[in-house]
């Protein structure tokens, strides 16, 4: 239960998953939420770097797991919509709230958080898993590929403090959730919140580029992409946009 978490608070540290990686492999076993006043080296999905500006939050839960990674990717499902409920919580509007493959959490269209897994094997052949999660509370970055903003242009301003707490019980309910009774629940709820199923878009892979229209998530969670040919193709990892509606 949210209840037996535990958090580790510091003023400053290369990354938050850096730091539950070296945790991992002293020894902690989880769960406990580490999370930042300022990271020098925070980083993003494909190695991008994440912006640090204060009054934002950065946090990285670490877990133990009885799984393989395939399996315990399915977490960023989980991350995604504990991050929506952190901004319903802060009093954003919910009909502004919706998340887009594979783990984006936008507000009016605009990102407003940052989720990384992070994962490696344990002597004891279980899986430690970092769930680093960025969340705009109180500034975002200019000038991005994909519009960004934070929870305060459309709520009151909520502080790091009390957006971990939200932050780490949420993902734990939906953590319980998922190791109970599967992916199917992470699933349905994900897809109450889906943005832009039914539409077209572009999903940009490591070596090539496919427009479709993004059709389905698979119950195990991959996008299923149907091709202007017939074919469908199904994604386990990319970057989707939605240029003909000019959102990303």
């Amino acid at each position: 239960m949210a209840a037996d978490l535990r958090f580790a608070h510091l003023s400053e540290v290369d990354s938050t998953n850096e730091e539950a990686r070296r945790r991992a492999l002293a020894g902690e076993r989880g769960p406990i939420w580490i999370h930042a006043d300022r990271q020098s080296a925070g980083r993003g999905r494909r190695g991008r770097a994440w912006t640090d500006a204060g009054g934002n939050l950065f946090a990285t839960g670490l877990y133990t797991l009885d799984t393989g990674t395939e399996r315990a990717a399915q977490l960023s499902f989980a991350a995604a919509l504990a991050v929506s409920e952190v901004a319903l919580a802060a009093g954003v509007d919910p009909a502004l709230v919706t998340l887009k493959w594979p783990n984006d959490v936008l507000i009016g269209g605009a990102k407003c958080a940052g989720i990384l897994l992070e994962s490696g094997s344990l002597p004891d052949r279980r899986l430690w898993l970092a769930v680093g999660i960025g969340i705009n509370l109180a500034s975002h970055p200019e000038g991005t590929e994909r519009p960004a903003t934070d929870l305060s242009v459309h709520a009151d301003t909520l502080s790091p403090e009390a957006a971990v707490q939200i932050l780490a019980a949420r993902f734990q309910t939906w953590f319980e959730r998922w190791r109970d009774h599967g992916f199917a629940p992470l699933r349905d709820a994900w897809l109450a919140r889906v943005h832009g199923l039914g539409e077209r878009c572009e999903v940009r892979l490591d070596q090539e580029t496919l427009t479709g229209v993004f059709a389905d998530l698979t119950p195990d969670g991959r996008l299923r992409l149907d091709l202007a040919d017939g074919t469908r193709r199904y994604i386990a990892a990319g970057d989707v946009f939605f240029p003909m509606a000019g959102r990303s």
